[in-house]
């Protein structure tokens, strides 16, 4: 069968009022002991499987996770084990499951990767789950009559416990997380029920399961690692229709999104977990504006929220890269060392704030939500994306032309007004302004480009043309690095000219890259004209 739920993280300050709501007369409690199996190295984990033997109230289970949509969705399968058998393998301490009972299920399929019977020898028990669980039935009575009409119900599962290492009961892992999973009727119930919980008690969004902080706390790491663009989970082909392709186009965002998310507001302070977190909005941003009109159901109101976000983050993502990259760069060619940390300690929103900020949560159970609704239900459902992609592409294509003439001019015009004398410094600093907003305007229609093309090179894939789609690719990324790098090397000169003013050594990072910028220019206006010269895929 297969699982749809939802699990959030819940913040300290709003677990009384939540555990008020979850232990009604109704609500039950039980004691849940797991035992999680897989190789010594992981093998299982790696290939997305979580394998458990878990004792529910009175009842032995053996569980296989797999599979799914990556976010809400998984392959389940549970088979109730005989009491007396576990409890005689427990008393010998050879407690391990048992992988025949998958034969000919809907879970066999994800392990024909593997030989079973090989497999089932080198499965040990890694670590153990301790954890109380209080359940309450959510049920929303329909108004049909007939006899085939069901109530919505969902299952709302509080879990309070720990994740012990298998070998080290001294390594344990706190669990406290919320999970909405629907046991039946439709969708959007669990979606409206979701969001009336995040609103009331500030609930983030967690993709991260048990198996996985189970292995994480084996391999002694607090959160997974930065999880970048992954275009081969990208389900298109030129059959699609357009609202199925701007659906597949969200969800492979969020494939990046979430995960980065969750480390974020599980306390992450790794730079490259918000890196790949802003890298997923823009993509997601480019999306959405791009496919705007695929769709009936895209919400206009989704995109502030995503632009206010990865503004906040950009802030605290800026200084992080000069402290940890930048700066020891600098160092290395002879730069007195500047500490960042003060700038980085009195920023006001860190980005635990940004992303666990309830409307940016809603937005992503939004977004979740619209990735799941049926794509057939819709207006143009039988309209394939293929024209209008091309329609669109080129229009990008056009607005890079556009806004790269309008660059040359504002060249131009700088030109001329460094031969004119008379030019006073409020009206250079305001050229020099115009120029920096029209390369800003520039760098997202080119980050818009290079991601749009990502999202449609699939469906015009043919084999006379993948060389030709390769070759187009990599002319707009590196247009867009050298315009991102131009731009980066501006924003690094500014900040090192006003940090002067409190450190003077600061002034060798302003002079180093105010050197760069001549250079830097020429580069980015060569790489454009690759874009503009160069053949396209469409």
């Amino acid at each position: 069968m297969q699982e749809i739920e939802l699990k959030f993280l819940v913040p300290a300050a709003r677990l009384k009022g939540l555990m008020r709501q979850a232990k009604v007369k109704s609500s039950q409690i039980t004691q849940l002991a797991a035992h999680y199996y897989d190789t010594p190295d992981q093998q299982l984990a790696q290939a997305g499987i979580g394998l458990r033997i878990r004792k529910e109230g009175d009842t032995w289970v053996q569980t296989l996770k797999a599979g799914g949509d990556g976010i809400a969705a998984r392959l389940e399968h549970n088979a109730i084990l005989d009491n007396e058998q576990v409890q005689a393998m427990l008393d010998n301490d050879a407690l391990v499951p048992d992988l025949t009972i998958y034969k000919d299920t809907a879970v066999d399929p994800t392990l024909e990767d593997f030989k079973l019977k090989k497999l089932a020898k080198k499965l040990t028990r890694l670590y153990v789950t301790d954890v109380q669980r209080t359940t309450r039935l959510l049920v929303e009575k329909t108004s049909g009559d007939t006899d085939d009409s069901h109530d919505n119900s969902i299952e709302m599962a509080y879990d309070h416990g720990e994740i012990i290492h298998g070998n080290d009961d001294s390594q344990r892992d706190a669990i406290q997380e919320i999970e909405f999973e629907l046991v039946s009727g439709d969708l959007d119930f669990l979606f409206m029920t979701a969001k009336t919980w995040c609103k009331r008690y500030k609930l983030c969004l967690s993709t991260v399961t048990k198996a996985e902080r189970g292995g994480l706390l084996i391999e002694s790491q607090s959160h997974s690692q930065a999880v970048s663009a992954d275009l081969s989970q990208l389900t298109i082909d030129k059959k699609t229709s357009m609202p199925a392709f701007v659906r597949a186009a969200v969800h492979n965002c969020l494939l990046q999104i979430l995960p980065n998310s969750s480390a974020i507001v599980a306390g992450s302070t790794d730079d490259e977990h918000v890196l790949q977190l802003q890298i997923g909005i823009h993509r997601l941003r480019a999306a959405i504006k791009a496919f705007a009109d695929f769709s009936d159901e895209i919400n206009p109101d989704w995109e502030p929220i995503l632009q206010q976000t990865t503004t906040l983050l950009s802030d605290y993502n800026d200084l992080t890269y000069l402290a940890n990259h930048v700066e020891p760069e600098l160092q290395k060619h002879g730069s007195p060392a500047i500490d960042w940390t003060k700038d980085i300690d009195a920023l006001k929103i860190k980005p635990m704030d940004a992303v666990s900020a309830n409307d940016f949560q809603l937005t992503l159970l939004e977004l979740i939500a619209f990735t799941m609704s049926d794509p057939d239900l819709e207006p143009q459902a039988d309209t394939p994306a293929i024209d209008p992609l091309t329609k669109t592409l080129s229009q990008q294509h056009k607005n890079i032309i556009k806004f790269n003439e309008k660059l040359d001019d504002a060249d131009n015009a700088e030109l001329d007004s460094a031969d004119t004398q008379s030019a006073d410094t409020q009206s250079v600093d305001s050229e020099s302004n115009d120029e920096e907003q029209t390369q800003l305007e520039l760098l997202q229609q080119i980050k818009a480009l290079h991601y749009i093309s990502e999202f449609s090179a699939p469906v015009f894939h043919k084999k006379s043309s993948k060389k030709k789609t390769k070759h187009w690719l990599k002319r707009v990324i590196e247009a867009q690095e050298a315009v991102e790098e131009h731009l980066d090397h501006t924003q690094y000169q500014q900040r090192y000219q006003l940090k002067s003013a409190s450190d003077a050594n600061a002034l060798y990072g302003a002079g180093w890259f105010a050197a760069t910028l001549k250079k830097d220019h020429k580069h980015a206006e060569k790489r454009l004209a690759n874009v503009r010269d160069t053949s396209t895929f469409w």
